[in-house]
């Protein structure tokens, strides 16, 4: 997508997911042939049925863990998006090899099939837990040490290492894109999507886990991916790293409350404690954003309203 007259076809990892289903729609309305790949585990192939059906996206049920068969499909292409992993972080803190083979592992197959095809450059979707529990708000990129609290924490950065050194070693320039809380329609994991099940379940009670003073940035999915390739197009380092967010905080004492307001306002609203909500949780996110808004970019929601956008979806897609 760096010019309008590049019509190399496109390679999305985890593209029939939420965020990845919303790339593979941008770049095959600009006429290039998109080759998604997933292996369905959480993506769902229906997001992209219509454009399966007018042969401008190329679907390949794959799961990453493996390699054979990348390098074909990676011939050819101007660029790699990389969106496949797992989305769960308590998932992976309660089965340790879950990141490290859908994350580190799957990276690691992904650039040896770049490195094979040619592809000279390849965009990654990492995270804002890779700061671990940072001491200087808003977070710039140049923040460290970084020390994550997760298995996905962990294998979000060891991938940028990992990206970082096929970049200088390899030709392959990339983006590394340290996202905040993304949110947009057909998600299934994160606070918001957790709190309308909850109250799906029981509308008289909705459980939180910490004590509520959680807070971070949230970002609609569009904006993110109009980030993404804005900073594309207008930069050209060897390896170009920036936070994804927005600059205002919403905390989960605040969402919970406008999630039982969404419901009629009858349930009560219980805290577990601690500061924490689960084991790996990052009570206290807000990302530097100079970076990306010195390429001309801002983001159309706010924290605020994306969260109140995000309830609506959500509530729409269950049928609340």
């Amino acid at each position: 997508m760096t010019t309008p007259t590049d019509l190399s076809p496109v390679v999305v990892t985890g593209g029939a997911g939420a965020i990845g289903a919303v790339l593979a729609r941008k770049v095959a309305a600009t006429g290039r042939l998109v080759h998604v790949i997933d292996n369905l585990s959480s993506g769902r192939r229906d997001r992209l049925s219509d454009l399966e059906a007018k042969g401008t996206v190329q679907f390949h049920q794959h799961d990453l863990r493996e390699s054979a068969g990348l390098t074909e499909i990676f011939r050819g292409a101007g660029e790699v998006w990389h969106f496949a992993a797992n989305p769960n972080i308590q998932k992976g803190t309660e089965n340790p090899r879950l990141d490290l083979e859908h994350g580190t592992l799957a990276t690691a197959h992904v650039l040896e099939a770049a490195r094979h095809a040619g592809v000279p450059r390849i965009l990654f979707a990492s995270s804002s837990v890779v700061y671990g529990l940072p001491t200087v708000f808003p977070t710039p990129e140049s923040y460290g040490p970084l020390l994550p609290q997760s298995q996905y924490g962990a294998s979000k950065l060891a991938s940028e290492a990992l990206i970082s050194a096929y970049s200088y070693s390899y030709g392959i320039r990339s983006w590394i894109f340290r996202f905040a809380n993304i949110v947009g329609p057909g998600m299934s994991h994160g606070v918001i999507y957790d709190f309308l099940r909850k109250l799906q379940r029981d509308p008289t009670r909705l459980e939180v886990l910490g004590d509520g003073k959680q807070a971070k940035s949230y970002l609609w999915v569009d904006d993110c991916i109009d980030a993404m390739c804005l900073a594309e197009e207008r930069t050209q380092e060897p390896v170009n790293v920036f936070n994804l967010g927005t600059e205002q905080q919403v905390p989960v004492r605040e969402i919970a409350e406008r999630v039982v307001r969404a419901f009629g306002g009858r349930a009560r609203i219980e805290y577990t404690g601690g500061a924490q909500g689960w084991t790996g949780d990052i009570p206290q996110q807000l990302l530097s954003v100079a970076r990306i808004h010195a390429l001309g970019w801002r983001p159309r929601f706010d924290s605020s309203a994306v969260v109140d956008k995000a309830i609506e979806t959500g509530r729409a897609e269950l049928g609340l």
